[in-house]
């Protein structure tokens, strides 16, 4: 299925109203799509992270200025928040604003992978739960985890 209307692309900064965590109100602000384009041009939303002029250094974020930008200016420094993840209809974007370079995105994708993806442990049949646990120890981590089935378990 392809979508019609406007496709956003990986990597493109565009404004977007972003609700508070509280889901008191919202205001527009910037985000990084950072779906790939085939995604986007096949569904209706966007998955994006979020952007901040809070320059404070956090261990979920990574400082992007105009020398990270391929298209667009940034007037100020900013941060993007891998941490702040969302999936949005493509129709509430209010327009677009840049494009960041290649490198700065592969350092999203690296903070995303090692601070916040999911680790994935993939239970086999007849494996059983100590089987799970076991592989939870032999690789300890922070990242919440996700157990998923392979086989026929009925």
């Amino acid at each position: 299925m392809i979508r019609r209307g406007t496709m956003y692309k990986q990597r493109e900064i565009v404004i977007i109203p972003i609700p508070y965590t509280d889901l008191s109100s919202q205001k527009k602000r910037p985000v990084v799509v950072i779906s790939n384009d085939h995604y986007n041009g096949a569904m209706e939303d966007i998955v994006v992270v979020a952007m901040t002029s809070n320059v404070e250094k956090k261990d979920y974020s990574i400082l992007v200025s105009n020398k990270d930008m391929e298209e667009g200016i940034l007037l100020y420094e900013s941060m993007i928040r891998v941490d702040k993840i969302y999936t949005l209809k493509q129709s509430i974007v209010s327009k677009k604003f840049g494009f960041l370079k290649k490198e700065l995105f592969n350092q999203i994708k690296t903070l995303i992978n090692t601070k916040v993806a999911f680790k994935i442990i993939t239970r086999r049949q007849g494996g059983g739960d100590e089987s799970i646990l076991n592989s939870m120890l032999k690789e300890p981590t922070t990242k919440p985890t996700l157990v998923t089935f392979e086989g026929d378990f009925v």
